[in-house]
């Protein structure tokens, strides 16, 4: 069976999560992509630099604006392997990226959970033009955090 783009990136993400459970970091992997390549790379490295901020999606936004120069990244796609919470979605927002792909929802801390909660329908989160897609290998990336957090609590 042929994979998706987005199958094929969102592998890329796993990756990149892969790198962070070896690492003992929560195992979140993203990439963004433009122009049909991937232009940044990124995982959670919120243990190694002691900052709660580092998460995958703004290591990724990091590199990918050093890499292309400037601080929006309009056509551009981030692939990450969990939903974004709101500190990622607030500068998903602020980059105005075109898409966003994930792979497992976060029903306890991922942006939605807020966005959903919110009576005021005019009251959006993300940039009006980014496009979600959630799901994508969602047994994949959901799978290699449940090993992680099923590892930390034998411990």
């Amino acid at each position: 069976m042929e994979q998706t783009d987005d199958e094929r990136f969102m592998r890329a993400a796993l990756e990149q999560a892969t790198i962070a459970f070896e690492q003992d970091e929560i195992p979140v992997g993203a990439v963004v992509v433009s122009g049909g390549r991937i232009v940044a790379r990124a995982y959670n490295y919120t243990e190694h630099l002691n900052d709660v901020t580092a998460h995958a999606e703004m290591q990724a936004l990091t590199s990918a604006t050093a890499a292309s120069g400037g601080k929006y990244l309009t056509g551009a796609t981030l692939y990450v392997t969990l939903e974004p919470c709101l500190m990622c979605a607030g500068a998903l927002a602020w980059s105005q990226i075109s898409r966003i792909v994930f792979g497992a929802s976060d029903p306890k801390k991922g942006y939605m959970r807020l966005q959903n909660s919110l009576s005021d329908d005019s009251i959006k989160i993300l940039h009006p033009k980014t496009e979600v897609v959630g799901g994508v290998l969602e047994n994949e990336c959901s799978s290699l955090l449940k090993k992680f957090f099923g590892k930390k609590r034998i411990v």
